[in-house]
């Protein structure tokens, strides 16, 4: 989800409304806020920024056999996963059929392939069900401007956890105006160790922070560099930008300093206890 505010809205629906402006379509949900955008011309690509900052996750984690999307919104990283990531299989857990049949319809998303699997259900539910099943979990689910109360409890970063395989990642799109944020950090926090870092989505709002299931060891721009170049070479992202602008979340999060700072050193270490 994206801060962004609707110019124009065309099509609506009780809840759910879309809106087009300069060769994007937007989905909303619940209100003004972008839930998703697609380009009408290059319906595949990643149209807003924190979506491309969120396949970051790919920096640590770079040929998964499984994901598992947690929001599907109009489906943006089902598409680009399925079309980019040939070998790689894909569950989209959303609780509103609605939004399912708008991301099929008004978003381009294939339906009924074996490799894209989309579950109408509680993400947490299905997460808490399925333990040691997945390499990278994608969260993302929002209602308007705030993420779903059910994944952003102890409990279901927990889950979240235990639903990785070994070295996974958990990747999570907050809004850095969200004022539970850093109380959602710390429980993130708990449940993974202290072993988080940041990305900061570029012209947005939103701030992609990354939790891994094991010790990463020492996170830098020059230990991501070879990766981020390999990545590039794949994938029409801009990976050394994601490398460079990794930054460490810190594990209490007890200051009131604002989140990833201008000054904040590019040396990471991601912390344990």
């Amino acid at each position: 989800m994206s801060t962004t505010r609707s110019p124009r809205a065309a099509s609506r629906a009780p809840g759910i409304h879309f809106s087009e402006a300069a060769g994007l379509r937007h989905l909303h949900v619940g209100g003004s806020a972008i839930q998703s955008a697609m380009r009408l011309d290059a319906p595949d690509d990643l149209a807003l920024a924190y979506t491309r900052a969120m396949m970051a996750g790919l920096l640590f984690h770079p040929e998964p056999r499984d994901v598992t999307l947690v929001g599907l919104g109009g489906g943006s990283l089902a598409k680009y996963i399925f079309r980019q990531l040939p070998q790689t299989r894909i569950v989209a857990l959303e609780v509103d059929v609605r939004v399912v049949a708008a991301a099929h319809r008004m978003f381009q998303l294939p339906l009924g392939k074996r490799r894209l699997r989309v579950i109408v259900r509680d993400g947490a539910q299905y997460v808490a069900a399925h333990p040691a099943s997945t390499d990278i979990v994608f969260l993302d689910a929002f209602v308007n401007h705030r993420q779903a109360p059910s994944i952003r409890t102890d409990a279901f970063y927990r889950s979240a956890r235990q639903a990785l395989r070994r070295d996974g990642v958990l990747v999570v799109n907050y809004m850095s105006d969200d004022p539970g944020l850093r109380a959602y950090l710390r429980r993130l926090a708990a449940a993974f160790d202290g072993r988080l870092v940041c990305l900061r989505a570029i012209g947005e709002d939103n701030v992609i922070v990354f939790a891994f299931a094991d010790d990463p060891g020492v996170v830098t721009p020059a230990s991501l560099a070879g990766r981020a170049i390999a990545l590039e070479r794949r994938h029409e992202l801009e990976f050394r930008r994601f490398a460079e602008g990794i930054r460490p979340l810190d594990r209490v999060l007890v200051d009131r300093r604002p989140l990833l700072r201008r000054s904040d050193p590019a040396r990471v270490k991601a912390k344990t206890r």
